[in-house]
């Protein structure tokens, strides 16, 4: 009798001490709008397997980019930094030198553990050896290095010469006339069936609904009646939804679905650039939009499922930032915390109880001319000597601004700005 419960003790202690880490796929997508989800609000848009997503896990509605703009919020994303303590201002444009490689991202912290990682989709970090995604801590990376390709020729058209972009792990490759998007969910389930055996990070990058738009016709036909440009841009972001689809059948189809960690998240809000056709995207009652430190700018869509795992079909309404997605998953994957200095609060508290409170008490960004703080139900955006305070609860189109009758809370949240962006300064 003894030596059977002694066996059984063991037994369960090898099968807890085996027990798989979490792979973790990250799908980021690009210039998606503040409410472009039918469980964000939208009623025009067919989004059945982003919405399966959110049904299957925790959804957040007041989750901000670290920036308005692509590559600082990836900065945030991949550090935990704000893009400012990543060392990184704006765009990476083709001659600029990118984030600096000495920068732990989170990949570097799942390799070290022991998983594959892999990096495809956009990228916009870098181009150089040490910048681009295999100097960051990527096994394997396959995707465009700059801000936007066209999704056939993969070429990126902005003021010439344009420029062939797509690579993998730092060689050019070509694949004329290949759907981007199909592509990178090929070279996903290769990786899948590849590293299935062990634990993997996925940064599943999406370069759309990123212009230029460039809906199937089946979905083109879809929204032929939706007035112009959201035909557009609908019928690129269904025809995403559909690739998005396909990767997680992929995971469900390897047996993976309970081993996987799956976060989804846009990178800000949507664009009204002429590329972009002016706009098509939708931010609901949020003002502004890409580039814009108002909600729309920055209140994006964002997801976590771990069916078995994490809460299902459930609904956190507390702050939350792509910063915080970084240490979420060293915690959620069982690794140590981050020993330098983050901004990323985990979020684990909050998606497993609803009464958790916010684990931010202010969160900053900075983007151009523009910077903005946001405290509890605060939020003060300051231009050049134009400054707006906003009870965002009861004002979340920012239209009300309370400067003026709250000039104490002004005093206050400019205190707190100066005294983060000076502790950034400090070696």
């Amino acid at each position: 009798m003894i030596y059977r419960l002694t066996l059984l003790a063991f037994m369960l202690l090898t099968s807890t001490l085996m027990a798989r880490q979490p792979n973790v796929i990250i799908i980021f997508t690009d210039d998606q709008g503040s409410m472009d989800m039918n469980v964000y609000g939208a009623t025009d848009l067919a989004t059945p397997n982003m919405d399966k997503l959110a049904k299957s896990g925790v959804r957040f509605t007041q989750f901000y980019a670290a920036a308005p703009v692509c590559s600082p919020s990836r900065v945030g994303l991949m550090t935990g930094r704000t893009p400012q303590r990543g060392g990184l201002n704006g765009n990476v444009g083709l001659n600029s030198v990118g984030m600096p490689s000495s920068q732990v991202t989170i990949a570097e912290e799942l390799k070290k553990a022991g998983y594959a990682t892999a990096h495809i989709g956009k990228w916009h970090l870098g181009h150089s050896k040490e910048t681009i995604p295999n100097g960051q801590g990527f096994d394997h990376s396959f995707g465009h290095l700059v801000g936007c390709i066209d999704n056939y020729s993969h070429f990126f058209y902005w003021s010439g010469p344009n420029k062939h972009d797509l690579w993998r792990n730092g060689k050019e490759v070509f694949h004329d006339g290949e759907f981007f998007p199909d592509l990178m969910v090929k070279e996903a389930s290769q990786f899948i069936d590849k590293n299935k055996d062990k634990p993997f990070f996925i940064y599943f990058a999406m370069n759309t609904p990123h212009y230029p738009y460039q809906g199937s016709p089946k979905w083109l036909e879809h929204y032929k009646n939706l007035k112009y440009p959201r035909n557009l841009y609908a019928a690129f972001l269904s025809t995403i939804d559909e690739r998005i689809g396909q990767l997680l059948k992929k995971v469900d189809d390897s047996g993976l679905t309970k081993d996987t960690i799956v976060i989804f998240q846009s990178d800000h809000g949507h664009s009204t650039e002429s590329r972009a056709h002016g706009g098509g995207g939708y931010s609901g009652p949020y003002r502004g939009a890409k580039f814009s430190l108002y909600e729309g700018g920055l209140r994006i869509p964002a997801i976590i499922s771990w069916p078995g795992h994490l809460p299902e079909d459930q609904v956190r309404n507390q702050l939350a930032t792509g910063c915080d997605w970084y240490p979420t998953l060293l915690e959620l994957c069982k690794l140590p915390p981050a020993d330098h200095k983050i901004d990323g609060k985990s979020l684990t508290p909050i998606i497993k109880s609803a009464d958790s409170p916010s684990a931010h008490e202010g969160f900053n960004w900075k983007s151009g001319r523009s910077w903005a703080i946001r405290e509890g139900k605060w939020k003060l955006v300051v231009t050049g000597k134009k400054t707006e305070l906003y009870d965002v609860p009861n004002d979340p189109g920012e239209t009300n601004n309370l400067a003026g009758q709250s000039p104490e809370v002004v005093t206050h949240l400019k205190k707190m700005s100066q005294e983060y962006w000076q502790s950034i300064t400090k070696k």
